[in-house]
């Protein structure tokens, strides 16, 4: 090696490579230039000496990814559910681990957020997933990635978090051309609801009308039992669990647990089947909890091919509920509550579809504003017509 006219920095062959201590050892990097390797080791050292200075290691995604996923908690004070460690786990798995190793090969300390957002744009491919993965879907497989590389920051393995304000755009928002504007709002009319009611079998119908009475998930509605519902003076529907990835729990949020009311004829049908406290309010044809793809399968699907509605699914019924409520001039805090969403403002950007935007007319000011001067609505004509 050549000694430079920087002090700790030497030319070897075509590079110039430079020494700098960290914990007490000395390590050596490359650069392709003089000026190169000046402004890295300064860069370095002043790391170092603010003790913010990373050692890149030899550590993989998946290497990483692995031990993370056992010991992670969660980013809250409630925990982390054991099914959605089996969740990220899958996620990581089938595919995280797969593109940061193999497709994108990388150490887990040289990911930047353009490699996140590659890994975004990854899952968006139809071509390099076999298949079109709903946003849903795409934002599941983000959401691990995100959090370990959030706790590697916080351990000290990586500087920064590459994934911060990595987002998913929301293409299911967008319809394709040609496509139904009905598949945009994925809400069911008055007319398509009565149609595809009437074509589900007896068994089944009023738990389908149920879902489009309450807004309830699927989770929520298959771990029902009848001590949720109170048949007093007002019937009520008590939300307090879930059966969500083969575990009965409580719903993810605080908001989930909720109080829903009940029309009178639901009522009266609910009470017409009522059981013991303990049992399920719905069960397979055999007694046995509902098993949702079974009952998509077997009930909802060929229903909803035969009424034309083929986009149907099970969430159709939380969107039609919140449809229907709005057009009962129920306000967007109203429907927050009744659907358990976290926070209003989630509520009107999902649904602002469905909230009338039209300003309609300004007459309602006349009883507002120099009411006096309204009272002689051809005089008011009369007036305009001269000032004109």
């Amino acid at each position: 090696m050549e000694k430079t006219s920087v002090p700790g920095v030497y030319r070897r062959g075509s590079r110039y490579v430079f020494t700098y201590r960290y914990r007490g050892r000395q390590h050596w990097r490359s650069a392709a230039t003089l000026a190169e390797a000046r402004r890295q080791k300064h860069e370095l050292e002043a790391d170092v000496a603010r003790g913010e200075h990373r050692e890149l290691g030899r550590l993989t995604f998946g290497d990483y990814a692995r031990e993370w996923i056992d010991l992670y908690q969660g980013r809250t004070s409630r925990g982390l559910r054991e099914s959605t460690r089996r969740g990220y786990r899958q996620a990581l798995e089938d595919r995280a681990i797969p593109f940061f190793d193999r497709v994108r090969p990388l150490r887990l300390a040289e990911i930047e957020p353009r490699d996140v957002k590659a890994y975004v744009v990854w899952l968006c491919d139809e071509k390099a997933q076999g298949k079109r993965l709903a946003d849903r879907t795409i934002r599941t497989n983000l959401a691990p990635v995100q959090a370990l590389l959030a706790t590697a920051v916080e351990e000290g393995v990586i500087r920064s978090n590459p994934a911060l304000g990595v987002r998913v755009a929301r293409r299911d928002a967008v319809p394709a051309a040609g496509s139904d504007e009905r598949e945009l709002r994925k809400a069911l009319s008055r007319d398509e609801l009565a149609r595809l009611l009437g074509a589900i079998e007896e068994h089944w119908r009023l738990f389908f009308e149920l879902l489009a009475h309450t807004g309830l998930r699927i989770g929520e509605a298959v771990e029902l039992r009848w001590s949720d519902i109170d048949f007093g003076a007002t019937p009520t529907l008590h939300v307090r669990r879930q059966f969500y990835q083969g575990e009965i729990g409580v719903p993810k949020t605080r908001h989930g647990v909720r109080h829903i009311p009940l029309s009178t004829g639901m009522a009266r049908a609910l009470w017409q089947r009522q059981g013991a406290p303990d049992e399920l309010v719905f069960t397979g044809m055999r007694g046995t909890r509902v098993q949702r793809d079974n009952l998509w399968r077997r009930v909802l699907k060929p229903a909803a091919r035969e009424t034309g509605v083929e986009w149907v699914g099970f969430h159709t019924f939380r969107h039609t509920c919140a449809s229907l409520l709005f057009g009962a001039g129920k306000n967007v805090k109203q429907v927050q509550e009744w659907l358990g969403h976290h926070d209003p403002g989630f509520t009107l950007r999902t649904y602002v579809h469905l909230v009338d935007g039209g300003l309609g007319d300004a007459d309602f000011l006349d009883t507002l504003v120099a009411p006096d001067s309204r009272r002689n609505p051809a005089a008011d004509t009369a007036d305009l017509a001269t000032v004109a």
